[in-house]
């Protein structure tokens, strides 16, 4: 997205209604209204229905809201948010200032990547992390199942720390298609469960419902992200901060988050060593019987 100056210099229509005529309106509309002003991310990728639900009201109480603050409807305030954001940065231009930056020096490039793992590591270790980290072991110590969501390239990291939790002795399920195959990844669900989310300052589909869905099932929720204002934030039971190297419209590095899913999965292993042994010698167990037989 665009900066907060960038935004300070556009006109904010919303903001400006929001002050203006909140204070009018009934204690049931003002809610959401809040709630339009407070989560304009959440509300762009969001139904009617969405709102209401994360309102405690009805898609019919959103659209009146959104009538009384002076739009014609739920697609006209979206419109309106999209032009105060701007238009994000896409891989293509992320990558295109990393690489102008670099100047096609293979030493520049290979410091902007040791530097920005640097900088993360440097972070992870510091004690509001480890906290952070404690806790979640805590929680994940209990699960009865570890679920790890993540798309994109995130989607990559999920499914490869879901195969390490089922290694360690605790089924490990990856969320991290989209559509109709994501929703059947949340069929695998249950109580007893807890949550790992990898996720940023979009507050995506994707991400909300399956936030939705941990919440519904009261699933504990542990966060990696480095947006320390974003919806997730508010939603997560414990936060850990994972930069990603990307300021400035320069590309994120994954590495990192790789990193901090390691330091989970090991801090878990260690917890419980015992479970985790005798998971990796059933291991071996079942692979000797894979092997083939030589011929002599």
């Amino acid at each position: 997205m665009i900066s907060r100056q960038q935004q300070k210099n556009r006109t904010d229509i919303l903001g400006d209604r929001y002050r203006a005529r909140a204070h009018q309106l009934s204690p049931r509309l003002q809610s959401v209204a809040r709630y339009l002003h407070e989560q304009r991310e959440a509300v762009l990728e969001s139904t009617a229905l969405e709102i209401a639900a994360a309102t405690g009201t009805s898609d019919a109480t959103v659209v009146r809201t959104v009538q009384a603050l002076g739009f014609a409807g739920l697609r006209d305030l979206k419109q309106t948010l999209e032009k105060w954001f701007g238009p994000a940065l896409s891989s293509e231009e992320k990558m295109n200032t990393t690489l102008t930056g670099m100047s096609c020096d293979v030493d520049a490039s290979i410091d902007f990547v040791l530097e920005g793992h640097k900088r993360a590591c440097e972070n992870l270790a510091q004690p509001q992390n480890r906290l952070a980290v404690a806790k979640a072991t805590a929680l994940l110590i209990e699960a009865r199942q570890v679920a790890v969501f993540g798309i994109s390239a995130s989607g990559i990291l999920a499914d490869y720390s879901a195969r390490q939790f089922s290694r360690i002795g605790v089924p490990g399920v990856a969320l991290n298609r989209t559509g109709i195959g994501l929703a059947e990844q949340l069929l695998a669900l249950q109580r007893g469960d807890v949550l790992i989310i990898m996720a940023q300052k979009s507050a995506h589909r994707e991400g909300v419902t399956t936030v939705r869905e941990a919440k519904r099932l009261n699933i504990p929720i542990i966060l990696l992200t480095h947006a320390s204002d974003s919806w997730f934030v508010k939603e997560a039971d414990v936060v850990i901060n994972v930069p990603r190297g990307e300021e400035n419209g320069m590309m994120p590095l994954h590495g990192s988050v790789l990193v901090c899913l390691e330091m989970l999965i090991l801090s878990m292993a260690s917890a419980v060593a015992q479970r985790t042994v005798k998971s990796m010698r059933r291991i071996q167990d079942l692979y000797k019987g894979l092997k083939p037989v030589s011929k002599k």
